[in-house]
């Protein structure tokens, strides 16, 4: 298997740029995640990775070997798409097989890697059988395997679990991650599914309008985003965003809130004018001592916890509260913040004024 090292790369379609001069690396045998929403530039950059586009500028290391500008033939990689694209007229065996065939791979070897991957997948029953009457899942497995059986040095999929419905959705993604730790794979997935990347990768980069956000373990990423887009993309419900008007230092640690003071992680640089307040919903609690007051407008009901929404003096705030909490609509409340779990942005670049010394967290991981 192999890292990937991305510098700089840049891609432009004519007047448009899709993606813009991303940097970041991939370690051997990561399960690593390009997250975003539509046209966020996440599978043009997968698509440069694996040589299915050429880069406009920048370069692209893959086990040492800059490939930026050699096609997919020469990079010794497998690609699994989210419709499969399997061969309709052969059966799964001759489907698995048909990467080795191509590379005139003996008879005996081809027998023995496809026995393998059966094995791994849990296939050995079907080999015979035509994908035209196989499930979703099946034909999934049957695509996993034609990459696989190749051993390249790393393994590209855009959303190869896009097509199946959400249970069985689930199922994979859990299936696929206990393959990649079987294997340790160099892996690089595309998902616009937030929960399917943290649940799968031990990296992950958000991106958005073709800008690399934030790049990191998932826990980093979410504990410390780096921008208001990242907060929001990540968690559901998403982080809330109370705004504010205020002068803050470099080194500060308290802000106020419509005269209620709240201490928060140390601002690693100053900021003058609008700010942001961001708090997850699980990180706030209530507390009848407490000045600051919200009104509580919705309930939602989800078994062992409630979503509650509040009014407050700063904008709407959604609290995830146990459900043996008395809530009543129309009752004021008031709320306190788990203080290490503040992040404060800017509100014009929504860029986070977070300590110097979560920088690493949230840039690297």
């Amino acid at each position: 298997m192999a890292q990937i090292r991305i510098e700089n790369v840049r891609k432009e379609f004519g007047d448009f740029t899709a993606v813009q001069s991303s940097s970041f690396t991939i370690e051997d045998g990561e399960f690593f995640m390009l997250l975003g929403p539509s046209g966020c530039g996440k599978t043009t950059t997968l698509r440069m990775m694996a040589g299915l586009e050429l880069p406009t500028s920048g370069q692209i290391y893959i086990d040492g070997e800059e490939v930026s500008q050699k096609p997919a033939s020469q990079r010794d990689i497998a690609f699994v798409f989210q419709m499969f694209a399997l061969y309709p007229h052969m059966n799964v065996g001759k489907n698995i097989s048909y990467p080795l065939r191509c590379q005139g791979v003996s008879k005996s070897e081809v027998k023995r890697r496809v026995a393998e991957v059966a094995r791994i997948l849990a296939i050995e029953d079907i080999l015979d059988r035509p994908v035209g009457g196989l499930s979703g899942g099946d034909r999934q497995r049957v695509a996993l395997g034609r990459a696989i059986v190749r051993e390249p040095k790393a393994f590209f999929m855009d959303e190869p679990l896009g097509a199946l419905d959400a249970e069985f959705r689930e199922h994979m993604s859990q299936e696929l991650r206990a393959l990649h730790d079987r294997m340790g794979a160099t892996t690089v997935y595309v998902t616009h599914d937030q929960l399917e990347a943290m649940q799968m990768g031990d990296k992950i980069v958000v991106m958005n309008h073709g800008v690399v956000e934030q790049f990191g373990v998932p826990q980093a990423i979410y504990d410390w985003p780096a921008t208001k887009f990242v907060a929001e993309f990540i968690g559901s419900p998403s982080m809330n965003f109370l705004n504010f008007h205020a002068m803050v230092g470099k080194g500060m640690t308290s802000v106020s809130l419509s005269g209620t003071e709240f201490t928060v992680p140390e601002m690693r640089e100053g900021a003058n004018g609008d700010l942001i307040f961001g708090i997850r919903p699980e990180h706030i609690h209530l507390d009848d001592a407490s000045s600051y007051k919200g009104l509580v407008i919705a309930t939602e009901y989800l078994g062992t916890t409630q979503i509650v929404t509040f009014e407050t003096p700063n904008g709407a705030l959604k609290a995830r509260l146990a459900s043996s909490e008395s809530i009543t609509v129309g009752s004021q409340i008031g709320l306190t913040f788990d203080q290490r779990t503040i992040t404060i942005f800017v509100a014009e670049t929504g860029r986070a004024l977070l300590s110097a010394g979560n920088e690493g967290a949230l840039r690297n991981g």
